[in-house]
C-alpha cells in the first residue's frame, strides 16, 4: 500500500482518535530541522556514565548529554525489541499493531502503518535507514513483507536478524533490497560508516533529512575487540561491579563475573561509534540545524538462571549480559520500570539549552507526533495515536497527557515465577497488572484475548523508584481509580492488534 493510499485509508476509518496534546510549535518555522535517531539495542538506563554508571566509560555520549538534554523519565514503547521499534516509528502502542512479541510468523509491521519516514516525505524530506530493522523479513525471496523501502526510506541498508555475532557477516546485510558483498568490521562500526557515507555522498543535499541508525550493540552475542574489553579487566572494576544493581532480578549461581568486561567494552565501543557519527554530522556543518536523539529499544538483557530454565536449557551467549537499569526494578521483558525506562538524550543546538536535565516523561510513542508538530504536519485522521506532541519534555516543561502511558508484555512462557503483563503510569504512581496464569491446556489466544487483569500492585516512584514497597493493600482507593483505565486500554489495544494477525 503506497503512502497516499495509507492517508486515504486513515481519513476514512471511523474510529475514535486519541487527542494529541500540543506542546511547542517549530522553534525555527523558517527552517525544517534535520532529524537523526540513534537506537541502541538492550542498552540499560544505568549503562552510561552520564546516567551514573561508575564503571563504563562513555565519553562521547557524556559530552553529547552536556550539549543538550538528558531525560531521566524516558521510555521505550515496548519491553522487547520489535514492539518498541514499531512504536517508535508509528507513534502507536505496539499492541495496536499486533506486535505482542518479536518479529515472526504473522507478526511484522503491516504496510498500512504510517511511519515517521513516510510522513516526513510529505514535507520534502529525504530519508535513510541503516542497521537492525527487525520489523519484517528483508529477504523478499523468502517472505514478501514490507521492508524499509516500503515504509518510506529512500536509502537503506539493514539486517533482519535479532542479533549479530562479532565482526560483520556479509550474509546479514541487504542494501536497498540487494544482498551486500563482504563487509569487514563490527556492526556498530559498519552501520556508522554506512550512515556517514550516505550523509556525505548519497543524500539529496537540497532537502532536509531523516536518518535512523539502529545498532545491535549491546545485544548478545557480545564480543567486542580486545582493545575495549581489556579496559575493564582490572581489580578496581571487579570491586565496583559488586555495587551494581541488576533490576532486583536473580542472577545465575554459576560464576560468570569474568564476562563482565565483554559487556562493558561493548558499550564503550558503541559510544565510540556514536561519537564518529557526531563528528561526521558536525564536520559537514549540519550540527546547528539537526535534532539528534539517542535512546534504547528496551531495558538490559539478563542471563538465564537455572531456576528459570528448570534445567531444560542454558543460553551461554547471555552469560555476557551485565547491563543495569540503575535503581529501577526489572530488565528486558519485564513491565516494571527497568524493562522500558531507557536512556534518552537530545541535542538541538540553539533551541535546547546545553546541560538541561528533564524529569518529564517521554515515551517512545511520543516521537512520531512530536516530529509531526515540529515540521508542521497534521496527524492522519482516524488513526489511534498513543503518543503526544511532547517537545516540552526536552525543555523540562510539562505537557498534559490525557491518556496514561502503558506497557505490555505477554508473560505466557514457562518460567519459574508468575510475572505481570502490564504497567500503567499515572503521575508518580505505577499500577502493575497480572492476567490469570496461563495453563498448559490453554492456547495463547484463549488466554490472551479472553482475560483481563485480576491482580494488582501499586508503587509510588517518587519515594520508591525500585518498586519494592507495594501500596495496593494500603491505598485501595488509588488502585480502584486506576484499574478500570488500565483494563480499558488493555482491551482496546490488544483487540485492535488482533485484527492484524
Amino acid at each position: 500500500m503506497n503512502f497516499n493510499c495509507k492517508l486515504l485509508f486513515a481519513s476514512l476509518v471511523l474510529t475514535h482518535t486519541i487527542t494529541v496534546c500540543v506542546s511547542q510549535k517549530n522553534p525555527r518555522p523558517d527552517k525544517q530541522p534535520n532529524i537523526v535517531v540513534f537506537l541502541a539495542d538492550d542498552l540499560g538506563y544505568g549503562d552510561l556514565g552520564c546516567y551514573g554508571n561508575p564503571i563504563i566509560k562513555t565519553p562521547n555520549i557524556d559530552k553529547f548529554a552536556q550539549q543538550g538534554v538528558l531525560l531521566t523519565d524516558c521510555h521505550s514503547g515496548g519491553t522487547v525489541c520489535s514492539p518498541s521499534r514499531a512504536a517508535l516509528l508509528t507513534g502507536r502502542n505496539p499492541y495496536r499493531l499486533g506486535f505482542y512479541n518479536i518479529l515472526g510468523g504473522a507478526t511484522y509491521l503491516k504496510s498500512k502503518e504510517i511511519t515517521i519516514a513516510e510522513i516526513l516525505k510529505t514535507k520534502g524530506y529525504t530519508t535513510c535507514f541503516v542497521g537492525k530493522w527487525h520489523l519484517s523479513v528483508l529477504e523478499k525471496k523468502k517472505v514478501n513483507e514490507p521492508g524499509p523501502g516500503d515504509q518510506g526510506f529512500d536509502y537503506w541498508m539493514g539486517t533482519t536478524h535479532n542479533a549479530f555475532d562479532g565482526p560483520a557477516n556479509s550474509k546479514e546485510f541487504i542494501r536497498n533490497g540487494v544482498p551486500v558483498g563482504q563487509v569487514n568490521g563490527w556492526f556498530c562500526d559498519v552501520i556508522v560508516d554506512e550512515a556517514s557515507y550516505w550523509l556525505r555522498e548519497k543524500r539529496d543535499k537540497t532537502k532536509p533529512f531523516f536518518l535512523y541508525v539502529a545498532s545491535h550493540e549491546p545485544h548478545t552475542p557480545i564480543a567486542p575487540p580486545k582493545q575495549y574489553s581489556e579496559m575493564y579487566d582490572t581489580p578496581q572494576v571487579d570491586s565496583l561491579e559488586k555495587t551494581i544493581n541488576y533490576g532486583h532480578i536473580r542472577r545465575p549461581k554459576r560464576d560468570i563475573l569474568a564476562n563482565k568486561k565483554e559487556y562493558y567494552g561493548t558499550v564503550t565501543q558503541l559510544d565510540n561509534a556514536f561519537g564518529r557519527l557526531l563528528k561526521t554530522i558536525d564536520s559537514l556543518g549540519l550540527g546547528d540545524n539537526t535534532i539528534i536523539f539517542i535512546t534504547s529499544d528496551n531495558g538490559p538483557e539478563y542471563p538465564v538462571t537455572n531456576e528459570e530454565s528448570r534445567g531444560k536449557w542454558t543460553d551461554p551467549i547471555r552469560d555476557n549480559c551485565f547491563g543495569t537499569p540503575g535503581v529501577y526494578r526489572g530488565m528486558k521483558r519485564f513491565v516494571y520500570e527497568g524493562g522500558h525506562r531507557v536512556p534518552g538524550i537530545i541535542r538541538y543546538s540553539g533551541v535546547i539549552p546545553p546541560g538541561t536535565k528533564s524529569d518529564k516523561l517521554f515515551d517512545g510513542t511520543d516521537l512520531f507526533p512530536t516530529i509531526c508538530e515540529l515540521v508542521g504536519i497534521h496527524l492522519p485522521i482516524g488513526v489511534k495515536y498513543d503518543g503526544i506532541a511532547n517537545f516540552n519534555a526536552f525543555l523540562n516543561k510539562t505537557v498534559e497527557r490525557k491518556v496514561p502511558p502503558v506497557w505490555f508484555y505477554p508473560n505466557y512462557e514457562d518460567t519459574y515465577f508468575w510475572l505481570p503483563e502490564m504497567e500503567m503510569r499515572s503521575g508518580n504512581y505505577t499500577l502493575i497488572g497480572w492476567l490469570p496464569p496461563k495453563t498448559d491446556s490453554m492456547t495463547i489466544n484463549d488466554w490472551f484475548f479472553k482475560y483481563n487483569p485480576v491482580k494488582y500492585e501499586l508503587y509510588n516512584l517518587k519515594n520508591d523508584p525500585g518498586q519494592q514497597h507495594n501500596l495496593a493493600a494500603t491505598k485501595p482507593q488509588i488502585v480502584n481509580s486506576l484499574k478500570g483505565t488500565m483494563t480499558r486500554l488493555w482491551k482496546d489495544m490488544r483487540d485492535e492488534g488482533k485484527n492484524d494477525n
